[in-house]
């Protein structure tokens, strides 16, 4: 199997590629750590490169805030290149928001939430076999009772992954499946349930407070749970997504992201703006359509694909 770091790169080729291209008209000088960076000297080539690393960053959807950021640590840093210095500073950038602490509780509860489209159900069967190749045993609870396409297709990802379901009758109480599914996991022994729940606009006010019903009934059953709330969001809708995952994270206490499709998307810089804005760390990454897919989010490796080739 390839490396992590290359899915990581083949992954994220279209926005590198995009970078690359902005960056293509202009070259970074390397300063030495002495004397003054020349970055405000009003040098022309200088400032043409700052102004195409903005423009770069912002196309890739790194954001305003996160861009303005770095642009600041580019000219306050004195080490190495400017490409060396956004790859510093990205890092910190990422690395600054901590995932949720490891917990020892059985089962250990993981709800994942998100809009319809982002691949929320596929994503739930990728984690389940993440989790069983790891040598964790899971059940997966189908707590989108209202649409049966969703519960046939999460039952294909499950069989694939070789791991448990539990589902009921269309039309049944999405909170009451997922107690039954706590129940089974406790009953059985098994190390994580994962819940997916159905797919929702974060403007349908009766379907978040669902949510929130779904959380308070994981919450009495297992001491601490949900242990993690993963918002999923497409990395297509870029900006788009981080108006959702305020929504998501007032509803249903998300604490992790998993960002899908991007391998379809030159938006990958969106994963810089998640951890800047909304100080939630990116978990897990979707690279493609295959079961394996799924890979645990490596910060060092998300940015290093990004600049795999200098400019």
């Amino acid at each position: 199997m390839a490396s992590l770091f290359s899915r990581i790169r083949d992954g994220l080729a279209k926005t590198a590629q995009q970078i690359r291209e902005r960056l293509s008209a202009v070259e970074s000088s390397p300063t030495s750590g002495a004397g003054p960076a020349p970055l405000l000297a009003g040098q022309p080539l200088e400032l043409q490169t700052l102004d195409a690393l903005e423009d770069a960053l912002l196309t890739a959807d790194v954001g305003l805030p996160a861009t303005e950021r770095i642009l600041a640590a580019v000219r306050a840093d004195r080490e190495g290149s400017i490409r060396d210095r956004v790859v510093r500073v990205m890092r910190r950038i990422l690395t600054d928001v901590a995932a949720p602490p490891a917990v020892s509780t059985k089962p250990y509860v993981v709800l994942v939430v998100g809009v319809n489209g982002t691949g929320k159900t596929t994503t739930v069967g990728k984690l389940a076999n993440l989790y069983r190749t790891e040598g964790r045993s899971v059940l997966v609870c189908a707590a989108d009772t209202f649409r049966a396409a969703a519960v046939e297709q999460l039952a294909v990802w499950t069989s694939r992954a070789g791991v448990e379901l539990v589902r009921a009758q269309s039309g049944s109480d999405p909170a009451a499946v997922t107690f039954d599914a706590i129940s089974a996991a406790r009953a059985r022994g098994r190390d994580a349930v994962i819940v997916d729940t159905a797919g929702r606009l974060h403007t349908r006010t009766n379907l978040m407070a669902e949510l929130d019903k779904i959380r308070r009934i994981v919450g009495r059953e297992v001491t601490g749970a949900p242990h993690e709330v993963l918002l999923v969001l497409d990395a297509t809708v870029g900006q788009n997504g981080l108006v959702q995952a305020r929504e998501f994270m007032t509803a249903s206490g998300a604490n992790g992201i998993v960002l899908t499709k991007l391998d379809g998307t030159a938006k990958g810089g969106v994963a810089v703006a998640i951890a800047h804005d909304l100080r939630l760390p990116i978990r897990y990454i979707g690279v493609g359509e295959a079961i394996d897919d799924l890979l645990p989010f490596d910060a060092d490796a998300y940015v290093d694909a990004l600049f795999t080739e200098k400019w």
